[in-house]
């Protein structure tokens, strides 16, 4: 386990999750390009599905705490700025669609 535990830079079991999460909260936000690709093909055009903006706050979430956990400051400022983009265009989402049905 030394050799897993220098190549991810860890001293600890501790440390190990943290990096894991964090790791995993990468994976979830680049997965959203994967999302946006996949729609993009299906549609023939560029678009950005709503899944898009989950996986990007899930893994936005996931980054911000393992930001503050390590202390970055420029991460963290990085991650909320984005947590409140992702947020923003999920409620204008929400707010079109309501009104939509509405009328």
């Amino acid at each position: 386990m030394s050799t897993v535990f220098a190549f991810l830079n860890v001293q600890s079991w501790f440390e190990f999750w943290w990096v894991a999460f964090g790791l995993g909260g990468q994976l979830m936000f680049s997965g959203r390009f994967i999302v946006q690709w996949i729609a993009s093909e299906k549609a023939g055009r560029s678009v950005i599905p709503l899944a898009f903006w989950y996986f990007s706050i899930a893994g936005g979430v996931i980054l911000f705490l393992y930001a503050l956990y390590r202390r970055d400051p420029v991460f963290i400022l990085g991650q909320s700025l984005g947590l409140f983009i992702y947020s923003r265009n999920l409620w204008l989402i929400y707010r079109e669609r309501s009104s939509d049905t509405a009328a």
